[in-house]
């Protein structure tokens, strides 16, 4: 019987030899600062389901959408939604469903119900849409900032060009 060197038995983290799989090495993506850009996208809210909206914003603040993703890094863009006031909840949200937030501190509670937030403050129901369909790290924190939430149809990015962004699949309720 002949005995192998120790090396050609070695598959721990310490080379290549972790990341060879059916014969091939595999190698992790990392993009370039260069090669990340961050594009203008407007999305309009008009009778959408908050959840189709929260999802699609949240792909494209991640950059999910480019081919040239990387979990770790920053290669999201930025996104405009305007007509947030006109957002469809499905169901019986309206009535019932609430924003809880905490400040902290004793007593400091805070309860909005969805229907006067939605008269009120509708840019804060979407962007806690979006918050929770993000990672939580310190690189969604980057992410959200690219986030420009207007709750009419006109936003002050014009000179940044951005694409529109269309979502086919609006609420069944508003046709």
């Amino acid at each position: 019987m002949r005995l192998q060197p120790a090396a050609a038995f070695c598959h721990g983290a310490r080379g290549p030899e972790h990341n060879i799989r059916k014969g091939t090495l595999v190698k992790t993506f990392t993009p370039k600062p260069a090669d990340l850009t961050h594009d203008w996208y407007v999305i309009d809210a008009t009778d959408v389901v908050l959840g189709r909206l929260a999802t699609q914003a949240a792909t494209l603040l991640r950059g999910k959408n480019k081919p040239t993703y990387a979990p770790h890094a920053d290669s999201g863009n930025h996104v405009i939604i305007v007509n947030a006031s006109k957002i469809a909840l499905t169901g019986n949200k309206l009535g019932t469903k609430e924003l809880i937030t905490h400040s902290g501190r004793p007593g400091g509670l805070r309860r909005d119900s969805y229907s006067d937030l939605l008269q009120r403050n509708p840019e804060r129901i979407v962007i806690t849409a979006i918050r929770g369909m993000l990672p939580k790290n310190s690189l969604s924190k980057v992410q959200l900032d690219r986030l420009h939430v207007f709750a009419g149809a006109e936003h002050p990015h014009t000179p940044q060009k951005p694409q529109a962004f269309e979502i086919t699949q609006v609420s069944q309720q508003a046709k």
